[in-house]
């Protein structure tokens, strides 16, 4: 778990080949975590299919976020949210590559966090 002050510090430069997790606060049945992409998306074919619910908000910037069961990926822009239950498969379509998408991430029930899983 990180000590951030201020969800809009310590953000990675443009263009970084990875994305960064950061684990804000943990406990029982809750996690909750900065993730900060920079034009990065869900590898071809790759479902995330999490064991518990999982709540996100873009703070800055946009994304793309396509669930299994619908034609067409979300687009989200700085402010929208949307609560996924669990086993509800979804994956980044893609994000802002010239500027930073922020999320908050909120795991609750039996998920971990979202950080990359094989």
């Amino acid at each position: 778990m990180t000590h951030l002050a201020n969800l809009f510090e310590q953000l990675p430069a443009a263009g970084s080949a990875a994305e960064q997790f950061l684990e804000l606060l943990a406990r029982p049945g809750l996690t909750v975590e900065r993730i900060v992409s920079t034009g990065q998306a869900s590898p071809p074919g790759f479902w995330y299919d999490q064991d518990g619910g999982e709540w996100v908000l873009v703070l800055a910037g946009e994304a793309w976020l396509r669930f299994e069961d619908e034609a067409e990926a979300r687009h989200l822009k700085t402010g929208d949210f949307v609560d996924i239950p669990p086993h509800r498969r979804h994956r980044v379509d893609g994000t802002h590559p010239g500027q930073p998408t922020i999320w908050l991430a909120i795991h609750y029930g039996d998920a971990p966090s979202l950080s990359p899983q094989p």
